[in-house]
């Protein structure tokens, strides 16, 4: 092979085109069909396995990062010999993803999958009536869900290719089966193609003294990435909780203590709000409006108030919060919310405005409908019942508040554990004050007062 072969593609793709063309030149025809199928010449480092004696090889990304190739290619270097017909050095491979549906589609037939990975002459059949892959050499690759752990008893395997663990609804029962039937051969190998996420199946795996890593971000993969999807992930994303895992690809463990978790917030998204009775948009503001200025929390939520407070139910419908603005701009977006939204009234902590927050929003809308509140606890404090209503089943989300709910998960009965304000934390702190838990004690006061009596 010549030496600028074994150089990769970041050579090829940043040498003067005169350059390029010469090495291409001189490629003997059998070598140019076969540069696309050679991974080793293409790959990016997270994407080769490392070297050494290990039995599991993690590979952590972001989206879009190029695990599933990377994972594809790997199961090709496995069974595949020297020559089409010759065998490769494992012959029975599982092949487990969260669904059947999500095995076919994503590890076999998907863009980065093992048919498009795989040249003509060593390219599998797919039997789909038996879920297995078999190759011209004989090695055969059989498809499993992880919602069906039992169906791994029985088989054995000397490979295995596990993609999405972290996202397995039955993770650590699907991955134990998976390690008794990992029996075959001299050395059965293993790797796993995962967005991190903080399950304990995961956890518990990273820290297998057998277990090795590679790790990168989505960004790493950005010549075969949309420029307009990078671009809009990182302005939605960007430096968010969810944007440090999705996207760079991060395990992001709870901080302890913290009110609110990665997985309670999991549990309570929903797609569309019901009707809801009474809708308010809650702001935390910034008296300043230069660069270095918090944010300023703009928060807007809704609740159904039919029947008593135990059935009242609440939903997160935007985080609308601004950066860096003057008080104008902010009063601005959070009357710009409360429209659209048939708001009908803005509550806003006036701990540190005092009554400039009201005279900001009056000069904008004399007409607002408006109530002032002010802290006298502790943040963690008064954010504990608000959190104790996640805990009930009371609250859900909706999309696009990835960076309220990376406030939240920082946010401890003894303070924030994150760097400057929780300003949008805060605000929805207070919307769920002024729209469940004050009004719920005011419905509750006079019922105590008369078995009191």
């Amino acid at each position: 092979m010549p030496h600028a072969l074994k150089s990769g593609a970041a050579w090829l793709a940043s040498a003067p085109p005169e350059t390029a063309e010469e090495f291409l030149a001189e490629l003997s025809e059998g070598t140019l069909l076969a540069l696309p199928y050679l991974f080793e010449f293409w790959a990016l480092p997270h994407q080769l396995p490392p070297e050494g004696d290990w039995r599991s090889w993690v590979i952590l990304g972001g989206r879009g990062a190029g695990k599933t190739r990377a994972g594809a290619e790997w199961v090709r270097a496995q069974v595949e010999g020297a020559l089409p017909l010759d065998k490769g050095r494992a012959r029975r491979v599982a092949l487990v993803g969260e669904t059947l549906d999500q095995v076919r589609e994503v590890m076999i037939f998907g863009d980065s999958g093992i048919l498009a990975c795989s040249p003509p002459d060593r390219r599998p059949e797919w039997q789909a009536t038996r879920r297995r892959l078999v190759w011209p050499n004989g090695a055969v690759a059989q498809a499993f869900s992880a919602h069906d752990p039992d169906s791994l008893r029985g088989p054995q395997f000397d490979a295995a290719w596990v993609d999405e663990l972290a996202k397995w609804k039955r993770a650590e029962e699907a991955w134990d089966m998976l390690q008794f039937a990992l029996r075959l051969g001299a050395q059965p190998q293993q790797v796993v193609t995962t967005t991190p996420r903080n399950v304990g199946v995961l956890k518990t795996l990273l820290q297998v003294g057998s277990t090795v890593t590679t790790h990168a971000p989505t960004e790493a993969n950005r010549a075969f990435l949309a420029e307009s999807f990078l671009a809009e992930m990182a302005a939605r994303y960007g430096g968010t909780h969810q944007g440090r895992q999705e996207l760079d690809g991060e395990l992001l463990e709870d901080v302890e203590g913290a009110l609110w978790t990665l997985e309670m917030l999991d549990d309570v998204r929903v797609d569309a709000a019901p009707e809801l009775d009474r809708v308010v948009v809650a702001v935390d503001p910034a008296v300043s409006g230069h660069a270095k200025s918090d944010d300023c929390g703009i928060v807007v939520a809704g609740a159904v108030t039919q029947g008593p407070p135990q059935d009242w139910r609440a939903v997160v419908l935007e985080d609308a919060s601004v950066s860096a603005a003057s008080p104008t701009a902010w009063a601005q977006a959070a009357l710009d919310a409360a429209a659209r939204w048939g708001a009908e009234r803005v509550v806003a902590e006036v701990n540190q405005g005092g009554e400039m927050v009201e005279t900001v929003l009056r000069s904008i809308d004399p007409m607002v409908s408006y109530r002032g509140v002010r802290a006298g606890r502790r943040k963690g404090a008064r954010a504990e019942p608000a959190a104790a209503l996640y805990e009930q089943g009371r609250v859900g989300h909706l999309g696009g508040l990835a960076a309220l709910e990376d406030q939240m998960c920082r946010m401890t009965a003894h303070g924030y554990r994150g760097s400057g304000s929780p300003d949008r934390a805060d605000a929805l702190v207070w919307a769920l004050h002024e729209l469940m838990i004050e009004p719920a004690a005011t419905y509750m006061r006079p019922r105590i007062r008369g078995l009191g009596g």
